[in-house]
């Protein structure tokens, strides 16, 4: 009888620690995608830390230009956005590869699947990403600041929507101690348009519920049958917002999976590179924004 109680003992003890970490991942994650676990930032300070990682490619010619500001799913920087900036280039746009997670050391050990998975990092923190890369470009030399693109890329393109939805709020986006120039409008002055690759819409961003009131041209490329975001949040948000006025349209591509624009992928990854459709995804994308006059 003392064995039986001895073993029943350690089991208990064990579930209640297994209970207690679980307790402590579930506070985090919801403090996490409430703000709470955000460090504050002036937007210099911001500006500081990430613009030595920013990856900046502008056309041989005299500006003004404008410029497209790329930014990454969650997994970093990859080739897809390398052969964008490249195309742009050759078009007479400059742009500039936005690196989150380099400055913050989750380019090393895998660290950035915390970002995947929600731990760490949510869209409306990256926002504040956003916001000070477009008040950067406006500096760089050559720039028009009254053409400016966003295109993000998945967890890229949840920051991109984020930014948009706290814009309507007032809300800062998290991590920021103010606006970029003093306001969100000030923020977003310049911005012509957005373009998003099978970007994350669904719950808990902050563009789920609030959608967003910026009068920006968006183009959303989903994938059908999206097995990493649910494409069907994104569409059911595009026609939310058409409907409420917003300039929204989405493309839905069949027969490729999430990421198939990138070719540089994790290990054992199930994700597909496919040439032909990463290619028709720039045209569109060059299509969308314009080209330089």
């Amino acid at each position: 009888m003392r064995a039986f109680l001895a073993r029943w003992r350690w089991w208990l003890i064990g579930a209640g620690v297994m209970a207690l970490l679980l307790g402590l991942f579930g506070c985090n994650t919801v403090a996490t995608h409430r703000g709470l676990m955000a460090g504050k930032r002036t937007p210099a300070d911001l500006s500081a830390l990430l613009s030595p990682f920013y990856r900046v490619t502008m056309p041989e010619r005299e500006g003004p230009f404008p410029v497209a500001l790329l930014f990454s799913g969650c997994d970093g920087p990859k080739d897809n956005l390398d052969r964008l900036a490249a195309a742009l280039v050759t078009q007479g746009w400059g742009a500039v590869i936005v690196d989150s997670h380099a400055p913050r050391g989750m380019d090393r050990a895998e660290v950035w699947r915390f970002v995947c998975s929600g731990v760490t990092l949510p869209g409306a923190e990256r926002a504040a990403d956003v916001a000070v890369a477009i008040a950067d470009a406006r500096a760089l030399p050559g720039v028009d600041p009254d053409r400016i693109a966003l295109v993000g890329a998945s967890h890229g393109g949840w920051a991109v929507l984020d930014l948009l939805a706290l814009a309507g709020t007032g809300e800062r986006p998290w991590g920021l101690t103010e606006w970029p120039g003093g306001s969100p409008e000030a923020t977003l002055a310049g911005v012509t348009q957005a373009v998003l690759y099978y970007p994350y819409c669904g719950f808990p961003s902050v563009v789920a519920g609030k959608g967003w009131q910026a009068d920006i041209p968006m183009l959303m490329l989903l994938v059908e049958g999206d097995s990493i975001a649910d494409e069907t949040d994104c569409a059911a948000l595009a026609a939310r917002m058409a409907a409420a006025g917003r300039d929204v349209g989405t493309v839905s591509i069949p027969g490729v999976t999430h990421g198939f624009d990138q070719a540089e992928k994790a290990l054992f990854s199930t994700l597909t590179f496919d040439a032909a459709a990463a290619e028709e995804a720039v045209r569109m994308t060059l299509d969308f924004i314009g080209a330089v006059e």
